[in-house]
């Protein structure tokens, strides 16, 4: 899909006028109320204002999640979206607007069309929140079936604003990369453990370098070893698929800029090892890497849009099998810190990957460090599937987290760590235990968990995507109800963009 920004016009040359109509009460005489229909588009040609007259309210009132379809006698035909009483829109309305566009637009068979931004919608927010969500709308995961014989797409969609300018073309192309990168984390997520291995894991990041100045390593296991990262390596044993190290490095600042650096959980597909899973709902397992694939994802769109930072990616990357060499219960790993570690569930696992990858992290000394991962089910039970739960002691990082995701659209939760949550996570074999005594708070005891293997000079804030990484059941109606989200993809790259 091909998308553009444009200044409005009254002569459109598209297949589809889309014009967001908004809905007033008005005071008459006998205290009795008239709901008219009014045209938010200011710049919708003045044949829309003549055609609604016409229009009964019982037809269309301009009511929130009011659709009407006009065919005319030639193109444009008028597509008109209700959104109640007019007020103060954001980027994440015109994401949200943007799912019910597209599926019109396919209804009708329209190849392309014009939206004419809302009032009350800021023209970089039409910009860029349509062009995401109609990228990320038009998602799609068909990479094992069959090709239908007859596929149609939407080609083209011009966003028409008031004034066009340079900056609103530039807008769009960033645009365009975070919605890339979101379908991109989506598409490594919705991929079958069979096929997305580590090995291809690795692949992938790879091939995010062409075009860029990205640079990508790939650790194999002798590597890995040489690292002294056995609490890695031990979640490894139990499958035959070896682990991989995915080192990820962009330098678009000055040399002596530290770089921002993010870690991303990558198990591309976890059994529970010998504390086995449930085998109902199993298959949903090839999502515990979409920690990993944010990392990636984001790291290719920074490297994109040529952000004038530098910044570090570290994805761990194995299954967890519950082959003859795994994991037992019980068993002492050591992770590159030196700390050891009671692996006292091999179904907590996520925190012995990352464990060794926190620490390699801290040792480059970053601005700072953010990581990713499907960590908790306790996260799901605490906010299910509408807000990302985030920990940071570093009050500055909090809000700074908070203030990017708020920009771009995507819901976070500031959650307690405290040296309580710390305690928890002391080991009576060895240092720490992989497990809490007690179920209560596990996603806080989990973070305090990864805490130990951070530089304590280095802020570092820990996204657990547990209950918004797949299955969204239609929170956000454009990502699909079924399959990976790409979420914190958003909110990462947004931490980029603002990093100093």
């Amino acid at each position: 899909m091909k998308l553009n920004v444009v200044a409005a016009t009254s002569s459109p040359a598209c297949d589809v006028l889309i014009v967001f109509c908004g809905s007033k009460t008005n005071d008459v005489k006998n205290n009795k109320d008239k709901t008219q229909t009014f045209v938010v588009s200011p710049k919708a040609p003045s044949l829309i204002a003549e055609t609604l007259k016409n229009i009964s309210s019982d037809r269309f009132s301009g009511a929130e999640g009011d659709i009407l379809f006009l065919r005319q006698p030639k193109a444009p035909h008028f597509l008109l979206l209700g959104l109640g009483e007019a007020k103060k829109w954001t980027s994440e309305n015109a994401r949200r607007w943007s799912a019910t566009v597209l599926n019109c637009l396919k209804t009708e068979k329209a190849k392309s069309a014009m939206i004419v931004a809302p009032s009350g919608l800021a023209a970089q927010d039409a910009v860029s929140g349509f062009s995401e969500g109609l990228l990320m709308a038009n998602y799609q995961f068909s990479a094992f079936k069959e090709a239908p014989k007859n596929k149609f797409s939407v080609e083209k969609v011009d966003i028409a604003v008031e004034k066009f300018s340079a900056t609103l073309k530039k807008i769009l192309e960033m645009s365009q990369c975070v919605a890339e990168a979101v379908n991109f984390a989506r598409y490594l997520g919705d991929c079958p453990g069979n096929f997305m291995t580590p090995t291809q894991l690795g692949k992938e990041a790879e091939s995010l370098t062409k075009g860029t100045s990205l640079k990508v390593q790939v650790w194999d296991k002798k590597r890995i070893e040489k690292e002294k990262m056995e609490s890695f390596l031990g979640v490894s044993y139990g499958s035959d698929q070896e682990p991989k190290f995915i080192c990820m490095e962009y330098k678009g600042g000055a040399a002596k800029q530290k770089p921002i650096c993010f870690v991303g959980k990558g198990l591309t597909f976890d059994s529970g090892g010998i504390s086995l899973k449930p085998g109902a709902g199993m298959e949903e397992m090839k999502f515990d890497m979409c920690g990993g694939a944010a990392v990636i994802a984001t790291m290719g769109a920074i490297a994109k849009m040529k952000l004038k930072i530098n910044a570090i990616a570290f994805v761990p990357a194995t299954e967890n099998m519950p082959g003859p060499s795994a994991n037992k219960p019980g068993d002492i790993r050591k992770a590159r810190n030196g700390k050891t570690i009671e692996v006292n569930n091999t179904d907590a696992e996520g925190r012995l990957i990352l464990a060794d990858a926190l620490v390699y992290a801290s040792e480059q000394k970053p601005a700072l460090i953010a990581d990713a991962a499907t960590l908790t089910g306790a996260m799901m039970i605490a906010l299910g599937n509408i807000h990302t739960g985030f920990y940071t002691r570093n009050e500055k990082l909090r809000k700074n987290v908070e203030a990017c995701a708020e920009s771009c659209g995507e819901r976070v939760w500031a959650m307690p760590l405290v040296d309580d949550h710390a305690k928890d996570m002391k080991g009576y074999y060895a240092d720490l235990t992989n497990l809490a005594p007690s179920r209560n708070a596990g996603s806080a005891t989990a973070a305090a968990f990864l805490e130990s293997f951070v530089d304590k000079d280095i802020p570092w804030a820990h996204f657990d995507i547990a209950g918004t990484a797949w299955n969204v059941s239609g929170r956000l109606p454009y990502i699909t109800t079924k399959g990976a989200s790409g979420a914190i993809v958003r909110t990462f790259i947004e931490m980029a963009k603002n990093h100093k």
